[in-house]
């Protein structure tokens, strides 16, 4: 056959799974979906937005957006058929609505589509699977279901300071700290902050039950975790964590893209900038207590506790994950604990992370377009997907 004459390979497909909206064309972080699709066009890696509404992977066509850079807008049209779709539903809400379970399940099924992180983490789940393995269970600080007063005080009792954290929350809202102190004559006095905006509201209490009062008011139908408060290291009487962004690479491996910083608010209980946090150099707040020596131990034992923490949780998850965004604290003898992770992270604004990010999220996609989709025996009630090298491709 001449060669004029042979069909060209086509180029890997990326789409990005979001929802639609009436004001802004679509839902997300539209600046990231444009730093992705310029990402792709450096690696040869077709990327567009799909959205739930125009979801559609029959025919030889699928309905999606790319990004005009000349004119500066979006323009819809047809697009090839995805090799890989990377779901970045924006909120809980919208990813538990019957018409986008039933397009994520689409996904999961299908035979020859790569779908990766096809939901959010709930906390409870993730403090479980942790929990499952020796490897990662000494990260775990002391976790249980808010359930009653009771359980609520006795825990209080082992540690005096404990976090209540909603089981499906984001970005730190909802979040309360209960304290334990000596009270006048020595009573007890119970301390209930209430992370607001940029700040906590402080409220006391002495009883138990006058706290359950107000924090069950609070929680309301909500479902909670009630996790025991470490004592972070903090800079200038500020605590802060570690922010790390875990992402498969072009190899289809665990790696770091990254190492950040978050520093709580002057009155924040939590590091959440959209809570008051700032962005900080992990490695200049690490020396402030450990020295420079200390925080080049530490920031490399977080990078390798964060990829054996990823592992564990796309291991017991079930789910084929290919990035997530982990807080890990440092206390005050620099011992790391894991406090949460997000299978959507928010984009990182430190410019070395960012980039990297972008590149890892193109070039696992591309890694992904030329594996075949394999079905496995999987738990009860879950679908394994896994992946090995199609020649073909």
């Amino acid at each position: 056959m001449d060669a004029s004459t042979q069909q060209k390979p086509q180029r890997p497909t990326l789409a990005i799974l979001t929802y639609s909206d009436d004001k802004r064309i679509f839902r997300g972080n539209q600046e990231n979906f444009i730093d992705l699709i310029r990402a792709g066009l450096e690696h040869q890696v077709k990327v567009y937005v799909m959205t739930v509404q125009d979801f559609k992977l029959t025919g030889s066509s699928a309905v999606g957006y790319t990004y005009d850079f000349a004119a500066k807008r979006w323009k819809k049209g047809e697009q090839p058929i995805p090799h890989v779709i990377y779901n970045r539903i924006p909120f809980r809400k919208f990813e538990l609505l019957p018409e986008v379970q039933q397009v994520i399940q689409t996904c999961l099924r299908h035979g020859q589509i790569h779908f990766f992180n096809p939901s959010f983490f709930n906390k409870w789940n993730l403090f479980e699977w942790l929990s499952k393995s020796g490897t990662t269970k000494g990260f775990i600080p002391v976790t249980h279901k808010l359930t009653s007063s009771e359980e609520l005080d006795k825990l209080l009792q082992k540690h005096s300071s404990l976090y209540l954290k909603p089981i499906r929350g984001k970005a730190g809202k909802g979040i309360m700290k209960v304290s334990l102190k000596p009270g006048a004559a020595g009573t007890p006095l119970y301390e209930l902050s209430i992370q607001e905006k940029t700040k906590s509201h402080i409220s006391r209490y002495t009883t138990p039950t006058q706290l359950w009062s107000q924090v069950r008011e609070l929680v309301d139908s909500k479902e909670y975790i009630m996790q025991q408060g470490i004592d972070l290291s903090s800079y200038r009487q500020r605590p802060f964590d570690l922010r790390v962004l875990v992402q498969k690479n072009g190899k289809g491996l665990w790696s770091i893209a990254g190492v950040g910083a978050r520093l709580a608010g002057k009155s924040s209980i939590t590091t959440h900038v959209p809570r008051g946090g700032s962005i900080d150099d992990p490695a200049k707040l690490l020396a402030s207590t450990f020295g420079a020596a200390g925080s080049k131990r530490i920031i490399v034992s977080a990078r390798r506790s964060a990829l054996l923490i990823a592992k564990q949780i796309e291991k017991a998850s079930g789910s084929v994950l290919g990035e997530m965004s982990m807080d890990l604290g440092v206390d005050t003898d620099g011992r790391l604990w894991f406090f949460e992770a997000n299978s959507k992270p928010m984009k990182f604004d430190e410019p070395h992370i960012r980039k990297k990010s972008l590149e890892n999220l193109i070039l696992y996609s591309a890694f992904l377009s030329r594996r075949k989709k394999v079905r496995t025996a999987a738990k009860p009630g879950r679908t394994r997907i896994t992946t090995k090298r199609n020649a073909s491709r």
